[in-house]
């Protein structure tokens, strides 16, 4: 997507969303109290990490080891509700701003986690990570961590403006009514994958 409009665009919808993100910064510190941000580093183009910001939605509840309980299990009803309607992914529009992230990419990971993927990592990296992506509106939750790798391999090879403009209109669908997984997609980008990838590229099965 050309750069000057995405910024036109997260302009507009950063102006719509603000009294938005003001509700659900209330609704954060009301049910879990501060910090209301979660920062986290993630891995951004070309491998080079930077700091993530979203609305916290996990209360720090640990078991009696000290280690953190599961998701599910530190989660409430309204931050399931903030995450559902991706009400705490609005703090990085900020970040595309800066040139950071992107509207659309793959999303941005753990620095190991992009290491661990091997070239495939680097080959997911060649692009900004976005705040949303193809992974995220064909299954997303309902893939598995493999899937939604070669769905962005898929994604980073065939990107284009037409591409990211009917990700960001399925974004809202999948905000309105929930992730859908899309076996047609995985097995599309499971065969590109197979024809253009070495057999034995770290992180993806043959």
């Amino acid at each position: 997507m050309n750069r000057l409009f995405e910024i036109l665009i997260c302009l507009f919808v950063g102006i719509l969303a603000f009294p938005v993100l003001l509700l659900a910064c209330c609704l954060v510190w009301v049910d879990l109290g501060r910090p209301i941000l979660f920062w986290q580093t993630r891995s951004g183009k070309s491998g080079k990490t930077f700091d993530i910001a979203k609305l916290r939605t996990m209360r720090e509840e640990r078991d009696a080891s000290g280690t953190l309980l599961p998701d599910a299990e530190r989660q409430t009803r309204i931050s399931v509700l903030v995450r559902r309607l991706r009400l705490d992914e609005i703090p990085q529009l900020w970040l595309i701003l800066r040139g950071r992230m992107a509207l659309v990419g793959p999303r941005p990971l753990l620095p190991e986690t992009i290491d661990e993927f091997g070239e495939t990592g680097r080959l997911r990296s060649a692009v900004r990570p976005g705040l949303t992506g193809w992974s995220q509106v064909s299954g997303n939750t309902a893939l598995s961590n493999e899937e939604k790798l070669r769905l962005d391999l898929w994604y980073v090879s065939h990107r284009s403006t037409a591409l990211d403009l009917r990700i960001l209109w399925e974004t809202l669908g999948v905000a309105l009514f929930g992730e859908k997984r899309r076996p047609e997609r995985l097995e599309d980008a499971t065969r590109w994958l197979d024809a253009h990838l070495p057999k034995n590229s770290a992180g993806v099965s043959a």
